[in-house]
């Protein structure tokens, strides 16, 4: 008695592979529009977790030393631990800044030399910003530093 073979019809691969290019077509950019936000997500992060750091070397701080205090390792990029996507930077004093001000710039290359947002700046005031080549509008600049 002969075996009847068993496998798929190249028809039924055909349907399957038309299957998984739709849902790839979709899944994709969405995919990429997450994993960039989650970066935003954690620069934003970093940059709080920062500002709260400086702030409490200030506190503690001497009246005898003058020298301003510089973020250590961890508090100089984002994600914390892990591969850097932002690199944080304290800025010195200026006139509109408060006293100090901290700025999360995107690695080029990385996943982010290219974002919208740019570069995330929050100084002593709390004002949040972004230096970008594009104007963003008020809206823009929300979801930047929001989770949404």
């Amino acid at each position: 008695m002969a075996q009847a073979q068993r496998g798929f019809t190249l028809l039924e691969l055909m349907i399957a592979l038309g299957v998984a290019a739709i849902i790839a077509t979709f899944a994709i950019p969405a995919y990429r529009t997450h994993v960039a936000k989650a970066h935003r997500v954690e620069a934003a992060t970093a940059l709080y977790r920062a500002a709260q750091f400086v702030e409490t070397a200030r506190v503690v701080q001497t009246a005898a030393s003058t020298e301003a205090p510089s973020l250590p390792a961890g508090f100089d990029q984002a994600p914390a631990n892990g591969e850097a996507v932002y690199r944080l930077k304290l800025l010195a004093e200026s006139s509109t800044n408060g006293g100090y001000a901290i700025e999360g710039a995107p690695l080029a290359p990385g996943p982010m030399q290219d974002d919208a947002c740019g570069v995330f700046v929050i100084d002593a005031t709390g004002a949040r910003s972004n230096r970008t080549s594009a104007q963003l509008t008020p809206q823009q600049a929300i979801n930047c530093w929001s989770s949404r």
